[in-house]
């Protein structure tokens, strides 16, 4: 099924009237549907079909390889036409190593792609019931930790990792869907050399739908020691195509103090962040305030899981009764998978910028929720309170950190805003047990069917512009770490 036009989705709180604030607070995003020639049974499924394999050249041969390989092809009467596509440039910087560490340590034998699937999943479990962790399937901080040390106590030559290596090959289906001209992936390597190594193909989705041409992809793998990567940032600058717009996918927290992110993040139209990846999120989220600031385009793939959770908040204040209590909201509690407040301190940052809270206090409990207390000034001076909560679950999700529910309600019993979301995977038993649930509006939320990163870079890659709710939101979240750090 072929996909072209204009889809617009507004996400939005109404204010009520007399307020002196817009009747609706809301910033419509409109994206423009890039082409997608085969609508696959898989979301994550694009067959692809290679004009040469990948193959090993000198850094400086970069260019001269890609151009003959097109040189070929144009020479070749027998194969479908390929064109070099014309859409963007991206760099993939993949410092995630935990396949590799897997692998040495003989829990996985599979490809070392920093895709986080049931093979890895599986591999992840195995190590932590051996060491003795608790078992959640998750490369949690603690985890990847483990994981290194373990790896450290290898004799050299089990950690030399290379054969395993095949990251930049199997880019994501999601991703080469979008026919971008030029990917450039950055490989660091365990046990690297000090010589950075280079390895070129070109690939393109198959057609199903009779046409006779192809619009092809550029992959670049550039590996080497993470020293060494790193003092490639002139040549990977300038293997980005100049015409075209540049995004560069960071898998990494931001570092605006290393030289590489510091060219790549100047060099590029749209940085690509995932705050589930964070291990002190609110930190880093200042981090990412701060290049918002200086004018670089940021965007965070978490901040797409939210979206399912910010339509039903809108549409439950969306009639008239209770559009006019939205201002007697002064309690709100966030639960949410314990790992990551990623996307708890996203989504109240969201409710406080479309409601116009000022944050007043921070605290923080060490009880058995990693309580945090967050309180705000309201738009009619009413005092908010914000509590967000670290929930221990048993079977946790892909993505951790991911919202669990959310309970919002007012202290003046004949306000009609009381409102109950809750995942349909865990149920609403600890918000309803905070009382009032009967005059509560109750509603489940669905996930999303695939929150994988890479699945989410494909949504990504179809939206031009900046997200300003997002960057408002994200704006509220750095104030309230600003009261952390007092």
């Amino acid at each position: 099924m072929a996909v072209d036009g204009v889809g617009c989705k507004l996400s939005h709180i109404y204010y009520p009237a007399g307020t002196g604030l817009p009747e609706r607070a809301g910033v419509r995003s409109c994206r423009k549907r890039l082409l997608i020639t085969e609508a696959p049974t898989n979301a994550m499924t694009t067959p692809l079909v290679a004009l040469q394999k990948p193959k090993d050249i000198s850094v400086g041969e970069i260019e001269a390889e890609l151009s003959q390989i097109w040189l070929n092809q144009a020479g070749d009467n027998i194969s479908p036409v390929a064109t070099r596509a014309t859409t963007f440039s991206m760099v993939i910087y993949e410092p995630e190593e935990f396949q590799q560490l897997l692998a040495a340590l003989g829990f996985y034998n599979g490809p070392i792609d920093g895709i986080h699937g049931p093979y890895t999943k599986a591999a992840v479990q195995a190590a932590q019931k051996n060491f003795g962790m608790e078992v959640t399937g998750r490369v949690d901080p603690d985890t990847l930790q483990r994981l290194r040390d373990e790896v450290s106590k290898l004799p050299p030559e089990k950690r030399q990792l290379s054969n395993l290596n095949s990251r930049g090959f199997s880019i994501s289906d999601a991703i080469a869907a979008q026919n971008p001209c030029r990917i450039i992936t950055l490989c660091p390597e365990i046990g690297g050399t000090d010589n950075v190594t280079a390895q070129v193909s070109a690939y393109c989705p198959i057609q199903k739908n009779g046409l006779s041409g192809m619009v092809c992809c550029e992959y670049i793998t550039l590996r080497g020691s993470k020293e060494a990567i790193h003092r490639m940032g002139d040549l990977v600058s300038s293997l980005m195509i100049p015409e075209l717009p540049r995004f560069v996918w960071w898998k990494a927290t931001p570092n605006p103090e290393q030289e590489l992110f510091q060219k790549l993040a100047k060099q590029s139209h749209c940085l690509i962040l995932d705050s589930s990846y964070f291990s002190d999120p609110e930190s880093e989220f200042v981090k990412m305030h701060e290049l918002v600031e200086e004018e670089t385009y940021v965007a965070d793939l978490n901040w797409h899981r939210l979206s399912i959770w910010q339509e039903l908040t809108a549409a439950a204040y969306d009639p008239p009764e209770r559009r006019e209590s939205l201002v007697d909201i002064d309690r709100i509690t966030i639960d949410y998978e314990k790992g990551n407040a990623a996307q708890s301190f996203l989504f109240l940052g969201w409710l406080a910028s479309r409601l116009n809270w000022q944050p007043l206090t921070y605290t923080e409990s060490n009880q058995d929720y990693d309580l945090k207390h967050i309180t705000f000034k309201g738009a009619n001076g009413r005092i908010v309170e914000a509590e967000l909560a670290a929930i221990p679950v048993g079977d946790p999700g892909e993505i951790v950190g991911d919202l669990i529910g959310l309970r919002m309600a007012s202290t003046n019993p004949n306000a009609n805003c009381a409102t109950i979301l809750c995942s349909e995977t865990t149920g609403c038993m600890r918000m309803e047990s905070g009382g009032g649930a009967q005059f509560s509006r109750t509603e489940q939320v669905t996930a999303m069917p695939d929150q994988k990163a890479e699945f989410l870079m494909g949504q990504q890659l179809q939206r031009w512009g900046r997200d300003v709710l997002f960057e408002e939101s994200l704006a509220v979240v750095a104030q309230i770490e600003s009261l952390r750090q007092k």
